[in-house]
């Protein structure tokens, strides 16, 4: 299976809470392929949205952030990222624990 061939359009999935997500996280998949791992995704946190339970993140595919709106602190490095900032994390690279006073909307693809 692979994406979905999908023209512009308003995306109809509904929000929902992510397996493994703590309070106050949502996500709107916009297209998948469960069989490669590959995923594009809306991903929201409320404010006061806190990870710091959930320790430093590493996982074994590639993730690329857009951040839509809104802010996003790493506790780990004391840095806050704001709307338009990106990254590109290679699997197995550490990141987080995260906290945001604003709420954050941001495209999440993730790929193996």
């Amino acid at each position: 299976m692979r994406k979905p061939e999908l023209e512009f359009h308003l995306p109809d999935a509904p929000w929902t809470a992510p397996p493994a997500a703590g309070p106050g996280v949502e996500e709107r998949v916009l297209a998948e392929d469960p069989e490669r791992g590959c995923r594009t995704a809306l991903v929201r946190w409320a404010p006061g949205t806190d990870t710091s339970d959930q320790g430093v993140a590493r996982h074994d595919f590639w993730e690329e952030v857009y951040l839509v709106e809104g802010t996003l602190h790493d506790l780990t490095l004391n840095q806050t990222f704001t709307t338009g900032m990106y990254a590109c994390r290679p699997p197995n690279m550490p990141h987080g624990p995260w906290t945001t006073e604003t709420g954050v909307t941001m495209l999440v693809i993730t790929y193996p």
